[in-house]
């Protein structure tokens, strides 16, 4: 799976705003700043999670972006979903749409296990859990191996 940069920048920047320990909004600015986010494309990424009901804007001399949402409540796939769309797509259709002839349609099997690796970690971690540094157990005992880390 390749995480793209949209996914990445969307999180790191919910991270921010779950961490703020006062619960105001942040400026997009300063959203930016924190997380060497560039401006523009962290409008784009804040609009979709907007869209996906994440996120809300405030508008005013305290305005900004907060959750809309307790981040407890929020899951790593809602967001790689909101920014970039299901989590596993075969040349842009879901595992279970794409049709190969008999010699490859093993190959849709993997990318529904596949898909299923990734929900198991993906909506079992949050914002929240994220912004306090506190895993869960399914992704540290996966991370806990040399292996693991290995570039292969």
């Amino acid at each position: 799976m390749r995480v793209s940069a949209k996914s990445d920048y969307a999180l790191r920047a919910l991270i921010a705003m779950a961490s703020r320990s006062d619960g105001r909004a942040v400026s997009a600015e300063e959203l930016g700043r924190l997380q060497d986010i560039p401006h523009g494309f962290l409008q784009a990424i804040l609009a979709d999670l907007r869209r996906a009901g994440i996120v809300m804007s405030q508008r005013g001399q305290s305005g900004g972006w907060r959750m809309a949402r307790e981040a407890t409540t929020v899951s790593v796939a809602d967001v790689i979903r909101a920014v970039d769309g299901p989590l596993v797509s075969v040349y842009g259709l879901r595992p279970e749409a794409v049709n190969y002839n008999e010699d490859a349609d093993v190959l849709q099997h993997v990318w529904i296990a596949a898909r299923r690796a990734l929900r198991e970690v993906f909506e079992d971690v949050s914002i929240q859990q994220l912004a306090d540094r506190q895993l869960p157990e399914a992704v540290t005992s996966r991370t806990a191996d040399d292996d693991a880390w290995a570039p292969h």
